[in-house]
């Protein structure tokens, strides 16, 4: 068996995707006369800076010669790869090895490109102490995530998978067609095995990017015959090709548990705390409220993009518990989702008169408080039950927010009742 991995081949701004090279790539080595047996599509840490949106690793599983194997995909990363663009620097791995026996150091390093950081040299140096044929395009950043696709199957248990249909390559550039109706029928048809295909709040097509590039859609779910059945089921303009690929999307494996006063930015979280301010919206619409664990403490913020979400947020009360998940950033908590562990029930509050209803006033300095109209009197503040709208329970961002590799509350597993967002 041999391992392909490819990293860094796309661009934010001319476009490209390096799924598409990755399927080139298998395509060519298919018709070399390699038997492929399956791509993965790695999510690495979101909250590293040299990224694109996604920041995925492709790795490609043959039966072909190294050899072989290399030639081709480095001559299709020479062709089709956004070179042009300064902050796109491909890598490329290969290896003859049985991807279920890669050795430990290639294992955890593809473990911690997922919720850590590397350097270029750290790659480099393990590659060289594992013999893999590689090459970096410019400053070769991208042989990090190539290295780390590589060990992707080995080190990572928990998979789903994305089956992503492409476009002619003349129509790259221009507006989409896809017929939103039927997106939605075939989505509700097998949620919630399939997810974040549509935004229910909105009717955005979730699945269907806005940027450049070769992706007409991509459908993701837990099942691959039911991503292959939602994709047959969507009406729109031709489809040049499509792949079903393996991938750690929507399992949360980015996040890392923290402590409030532990935290270090580029990393993503899962925290523990209460909350200590009021949350407030500030300007361009992004809601802000302080956690705090102990004396140590953190700011939190839900952005404009995450909309009906800051609706949840905005609903937190000063001493709500929480558990809170998101990458940190410049010292604050981008939240992802949130669980409320214990909600405040009750505030104090100035009593009102039993006669009249009205507000009572202070009587003095530690003398309490009296109705001036009828005479009444109370020691001091009383406790007044909240009518909270918010229950206990994860809440998350809506899909169309949410980062690849998050993963989302209709997928289960968490240690709370959830409240999903479709």
């Amino acid at each position: 068996m041999t391992i392909i991995g490819i990293d860094d081949t796309d661009s934010r701004e001319r476009g490209m995707c390096t799924t598409y090279v990755a399927d080139t790539v298998a395509r060519r080595l298919t018709d070399r006369g390699a038997t492929v047996e399956r791509l993965l599509l790695v999510r690495c840490n979101p909250a590293v800076v040299h990224k694109t949106r996604g920041n995925a690793a492709l790795a490609i599983h043959a039966e072909i010669a190294d050899g072989v194997a290399f030639d081709v995909a480095q001559r299709v990363i020479d062709d089709i790869a956004e070179l042009a663009d300064d902050r796109t620097n491909p890598g490329l791995v290969v290896a003859a090895d049985d991807p279920a026996r890669v050795s430990d150091a290639v294992v955890s390093f593809a473990r911690e490109a997922i919720a850590d950081h590397h350097t270029r040299e750290n790659a480099r140096r393990l590659l060289e102490d594992a013999g893999y044929a590689h090459r970096g395009w410019k400053n070769g950043r991208g042989l990090i995530g190539a290295l780390a696709a590589i060990g992707a199957w080995r080190a990572l248990d928990a998979w789903t998978y994305e089956h992503i249909a492409y476009r002619a390559p003349e129509r790259w550039g221009s507006e989409r067609t896809v017929d939103p109706e039927s997106v939605l029928d075939a989505a509700n048809e097998r949620y919630p095995t399939v997810w974040d295909t549509v935004d229910r709040g909105t009717g955005e097509t979730v699945c269907v990017p806005r940027t450049p590039g070769p992706v007409l859609y991509g459908i993701r779910g837990d099942e691959p015959e039911a991503c292959r059945s939602v994709a047959k089921r969507i009406e729109s303009e031709p489809i040049d090709r499509e792949r079903t690929f393996l991938t750690n999307q929507g399992t949360d494996g980015h996040l890392r548990d923290g402590t409030v006063e532990a935290v270090g930015g580029g990393y993503a979280y899962r925290l523990d705390g209460a909350v200590t301010s009021a949350p407030e919206t500030r300007r361009g619409g992004h809601v802000f409220f302080e956690l705090a664990d102990g004396p140590a403490t953190i700011e939190c913020v839900a952005f404009e993009p995450t909309k009906r979400f800051r609706e949840r947020v905005r609903e937190l009360r000063v001493g709500d518990e929480l558990t809170v998940c998101g990458e940190v950033s410049h010292g604050t908590v981008k939240l992802e989702k949130f669980a409320v562990r214990e909600r405040v029930e009750t505030k104090r509050t100035t009593p009102t008169c039993p006669e009249c209803g009205r507000t009572m006033e202070s009587a003095g300095r530690e003398q309490g408080y009296r109705c001036r109209a009828c005479g009444t009197s109370a020691t001091g503040k009383t406790e007044e039950p909240l009518d909270r709208a918010l229950e206990q329970g994860w809440y998350e961002v809506p899909p169309r927010a949410r980062r690849h590799i998050a993963k989302p509350l209709v997928r289960g597993g968490f240690d709370a009742p959830t409240h999903p967002e479709r």
